[in-house]
C-alpha cells in the first residue's frame, strides 16, 4: 500500500453508503464523486465514466477507483489518461455487496435464482423505478412499469408488454435482501418482503459486506480482485475469470 496517496472514487449511486463510509475510514485523501442510478444503460455508464476520468485530468490524483463491476461491459472500453484507473474484477454490483466473487457464485450456486434487493439501491430511485433490485436483468415494481406503459403505449400495449416481462420473471424463486444491520428492520426491508410475497418467492436476508469496496478506497489493490490500468491503456472484456484486461 502506498502511503498517503489521494483518491477520486468515481461510484455508483446504488452504493453510496459504502463509497462515502469506506472514504471516510481510508487512510488516504479520498474524493467521492456520486453518479446516478438512473444512468444505468452501459453505453451512458461508460460515457459519464470517461467524462470524469477525462475532468480529472491535472487534478494530481495518484488514481482513480471504480465502485463498479463490469456492469453489461459498462467499464469496459474506458481509457486510462495520465492518471491509473483501478477497477474491481465483479460482473456487477452484486459481488461489490457480497464481498467477493467467490461469496456471489456460492449464493448463486445455492440457489441460480435469485433477486437481489439493497436499501441504496432502493431508496435512490425515483418513480417507475422506484423499486428496482439489483443485477442484470433487475425490472421496477410491477404497478409502477404498468402505470407508465399505460400512459404511454395504451392499455393493449401495455398488457402485451407485461405478459413478456412476467414470462421473463417466472425462473425467479428466492428474493435476498442484503442488510448492512442485522438488528434493523427498515422500510425497504419491508417493500422487498412484500415484493417477494407477491411474486411467490421465498425471502432471506443476508449480511452486506462492503470489503472490497473498503480496499479500492484503502489501496489495497492485488490483482486477484482489482485491475490496475496504467495511464495509456484501454480496458477490455476478457470473458474469462479475471474478467477485464488491460491493453
Amino acid at each position: 500500500m502506498v502511503p498517503n496517496m489521494r483518491l477520486l472514487i468515481l461510484s455508483c449511486e446504488s452504493l453510496t453508503r459504502a463509497a462515502y463510509g469506506a472514504a471516510a475510514r481510508s487512510p488516504h485523501i479520498v474524493d467521492v464523486t456520486i453518479i446516478p442510478r438512473n444512468r444505468h444503460q452501459p453505453q451512458e455508464i461508460r460515457t459519464r465514466i470517461q467524462a470524469l476520468i477525462d475532468e480529472a485530468e491535472g487534478k494530481k490524483y495518484d488514481a482513480i477507483g471504480l465502485v463498479y463491476g463490469l456492469c453489461g461491459q459498462a467499464t469496459a472500453g474506458l481509457t486510462a489518461r495520465g492518471t491509473q484507473l483501478v477497477i474491481p474484477r465483479a460482473h456487477d454490483c452484486i459481488t461489490l455487496h457480497l464481498g467477493s466473487r467467490a461469496r456471489h457464485e456460492a449464493e448463486l450456486k445455492k440457489e441460480p435464482g435469485t433477486y437481489w434487493y439493497a436499501q441504496d439501491y432502493m431508496e435512490r430511485v425515483q418513480g417507475v423505478n422506484a423499486a428496482l433490485a439489483m443485477g442484470q436483468g433487475s425490472e421496477a415494481d410491477m404497478d409502477a412499469i404498468y402505470d407508465n406503459y399505460c400512459q404511454k403505449y395504451g392499455r393493449a400495449k401495455a398488457d402485451r408488454l407485461m405478459s413478456i416481462m412476467g414470462d421473463w420473471l417466472t425462473h425467479y424463486k428466492r428474493a435476498v435482501y442484503l442488510t448492512t444491520d442485522p438488528n434493523a428492520v427498515t422500510a425497504v426491508e419491508a417493500d422487498a418482503r412484500a415484493q417477494a410475497a407477491k411474486r411467490g418467492w421465498t425471502f432471506e436476508r443476508l449480511p452486506a459486506d462492503f470489503s472490497l469496496v473498503q480496499r479500492l478506497c484503502d489501496g489495497d489493490w492485488d490483482d486477484e480482485d482489482f485491475l490496475v490500468v496504467p495511464p495509456g491503456k484501454t480496458t477490455h472484456q476478457t470473458y474469462e475469470e479475471d474478467i477485464l484486461k488491460a491493453e
